[in-house]
């Protein structure tokens, strides 16, 4: 088997021909990377490398489009690539890849997940919730939450917003909920309420 033909589509872009017809989509990365050119004879071996090179190379670039849109999960990102199609064994790959480049980190990602919704107003109820559904390993949980700033405050502020009266049973009742959604405890909404009626 030999190279036939390099065709640049584009800046980073090859189309590898071989002897057999058979047309590769590949990088001038993975060129380089396996010294290819015009007229070289390719074993099967060699095949084989191009194949997994290329899968990779293009993989990367399609993972890093993807990050560009929004940070996430290794998780996700590997559910996102195999539903695009990529193989798995070649989306472990990439995600490997991005993770020893440090493009991909599900601690700090976790992090920013918490950042975010502590933020808003939500409990680590919520935030373990979130961080879950996000696809983030539990081994990264407790260490990033317990940089979450303190519930007092934020249920605090949600209770001088939507509790007028904390005598008031009924009212009592529906905020108390409604932080329990938010993801606090009912020992952090009882603390928060026994503070507003000190207050009060």
């Amino acid at each position: 088997m030999q190279i036939t033909h390099l065709h640049r589509t584009s800046s980073e872009h090859v189309t590898v021909t071989l002897s057999t017809g058979e047309e590769i989509a590949s990088t001038l990365g993975v060129v380089a990377e396996l010294m290819l050119y015009n007229g070289k004879e390719i074993s099967d071996e060699s095949y084989v490398l191009l194949l997994e090179h290329s899968a990779r190379a293009l993989g990367v670039e399609k993972a890093l489009n993807l990050l560009g849109y929004s940070r996430m999960s290794a998780k996700e990102l590997r559910y996102k690539l195999v539903r695009k199609g990529m193989a798995e064994d070649t989306a472990e790959a990439v995600i490997e890849k991005l993770k020893e480049l440090r493009v991909l980190d599900d601690a700090e990602y976790a992090a920013s997940v918490v950042r975010h919704y502590s933020a808003r107003g939500y409990g680590k109820g919520r935030i373990r919730a979130e961080l879950a559904h996000r696809g983030v390993d539990r081994e990264y949980w407790d260490e990033v939450l317990e940089d979450a700033p303190p519930a007092d405050n934020a249920i605090d502020r949600f209770l001088e917003k939507k509790l007028d009266d904390p005598f008031d049973r009924d009212q009592v009742r529906k905020v108390s909920a409604a932080l329990a959604r938010r993801g606090f405890s009912w020992d952090e909404i009882r603390a928060g309420i026994e503070r507003m009626k000190d207050g009060f």
